[in-house]
């Protein structure tokens, strides 16, 4: 089983939606027994709270869903136990390293490492820009080749 987390700092607006899009994709593939999807935020404001409006507004638009998810906070017990973290952005990526310290960890990456030639390294955060369309568009074409690469990896 491969297990996929996807952080940013509140976990309402970007990894619920990188959650969203990634068992969307897996579901279409027919690897929902062998891939595991969840997010978590760095930060702990909006915990047990929906995704935001704007994702939430997004996902209904390209009938993906987000049934059933919660905010939460990223704890040392993830770090050992999913096989990817993906952080949104720089910031995300240093406090899961922060968290981890020298114990084991998954691959830490930022989701847009899956994304090739991007002109920039971080998902911007529409909690404070409002471009949920710029971020949808970087997270799907990211998360569709997160999938290509854990599928050859991990011979799926």
């Amino acid at each position: 089983m491969v297990k996929v987390l996807f952080i940013c700092l509140g976990n309402i607006c970007r990894s619920p939606m990188a959650e969203a899009v990634m068992r969307d994709l897996v579901r279409k593939e027919g690897l929902e027994d062998k891939i595991i999807i969840d997010s978590a935020g760095t930060g702990n404001w909006h915990v047990g709270k929906s995704p935001h409006e704007g994702t939430r507004r997004i996902l209904d638009r390209y009938n993906i869903s987000y049934k059933g998810q919660k905010a939460r906070q990223l704890i040392a017990e993830d770090l050992t136990q999913y096989d990817y973290l993906i952080g949104m952005d720089s910031e995300n990526v240093g406090n899961i390293r922060r968290l981890a310290g020298y114990q084991k960890s998954g691959t830490i990456q930022r989701l847009l490492d899956y994304l090739e030639d991007s002109p920039v390294a971080d998902v911007p955060d529409p909690y404070y820009t409002g471009n949920f369309d710029e971020v949808y568009e970087m997270v799907s074409k990211s998360c569709v080749n997160l999938l290509n690469e854990i599928k050859q990896v991990h011979k799926l």
